[in-house]
């Protein structure tokens, strides 16, 4: 096995560990009388997300794409930066963190941790990694599809979240 589909393997195991968080973090919310928001876009994002990482790998085995130092340790360093930033977020929000849009009416934002600097730092992270992945051992084609299709999804994920943000979050005096 190549360190690259190492690398790709342990990245769908990070994407394992965020939906059993995510599960878990659902039935809180959910209990407190959380809404859930989107639905409509989410399996658009699984896909997509999966196809990530599905072309990730396809791509540099088809087209046996080299692994390019000057470029591949770069990219693998911003790959691991974005990982680091959404745990950061995960952490922050605790329970309040979802891979669906998932808002608890009256509980107020959260503004700690890289909220501070952000107001959606988690999709930061999700735009640096969809472009930095597959770079790291130059599936270029993969990491503009991606880029090119996560541009309106996300727009959309980010109208929807700050819509129910803004209808279940309480106006501070």
């Amino acid at each position: 096995m190549s360190p690259f589909t190492l690398l790709i393997l342990l990245v769908a195991a990070e994407r394992l560990a965020e939906l059993a968080v995510a599960r878990r973090n659902a039935a809180w919310s959910l209990a407190r009388g959380g809404i859930e928001y989107g639905r409509g876009h989410y399996p658009v994002m699984v896909l997509l997300h999966t196809g990530l990482l599905a072309g990730c790998l396809a791509e540099v085995q088809l087209a046996q794409r080299p692994f390019l130092p000057a470029l591949g340790w770069p990219m693998l360093a911003l790959a691991i930066a974005a990982q680091a930033l959404r745990w950061w977020c995960i952490t922050t929000l605790g329970p309040r963190w979802n891979t669906r849009v998932i808002v608890v009416p009256g509980l107020p934002l959260v503004t700690a941790g890289p909220y501070r600097l952000l107001s959606h730092p988690n999709y930061l992270a999700v735009v640096a990694e969809g472009g930095a992945l597959p770079l790291v051992h130059g599936a270029w084609l993969t990491a503009t599809a991606f880029t090119l299709l996560d541009l309106p999804l996300l727009a959309t994920r980010l109208r929807c979240e700050n819509a129910a943000l803004t209808r279940c979050t309480p106006v501070p005096a």
